[in-house]
């Protein structure tokens, strides 16, 4: 199966839940290309960017299973490349 590139955005509204995170991203790792982080104290939520490059059934993986994580939400966004 060819590779994607995507960005996944993640909105973490809860803190406490990214332990988790982290390692799902940690699993997932051999695919990311770059993360950032950008904290919003004023909201008290953080704003994640993840650059993949990976089969789609694989983002389609990790992004379904990062919107099981409570109170983070997550959206995947696809190359047409």
């Amino acid at each position: 199966m060819d590779n994607r590139i995507a960005m996944l955005s993640i909105i973490v509204e809860d803190r406490k839940n990214t332990d988790e995170l982290n390692s799902l991203l940690h699993e997932f790792g051999d695919y990311i290309i770059g993360r950032m982080g950008i904290p919003y104290k004023e909201k008290n939520i953080s704003l994640i960017s993840i650059a993949l490059d990976a089969p789609e059934d694989v983002i389609n993986n990790l992004s379904g299973r990062i919107g099981k994580i409570e109170n983070i939400t997550v959206k995947a966004a696809y190359s047409k490349i």
